[in-house]
């Protein structure tokens, strides 16, 4: 029983990673993408 528990809860924080990750990620591409416009502007 308890190791069910463990396998679920260790799968939900493993989804919760790479969602963050994910957002994260396109977050910084989101930041480089602006950095870049003002970059081509000056």
């Amino acid at each position: 029983m308890s190791r069910k528990i463990i396998l679920a809860v260790t799968a939900g924080l493993m989804a919760l990673t790479a969602t963050a990750c994910n957002t994260v990620r396109g977050a910084g591409a989101d930041l480089e993408s602006a950095a870049n416009s003002v970059d081509d502007a000056t």
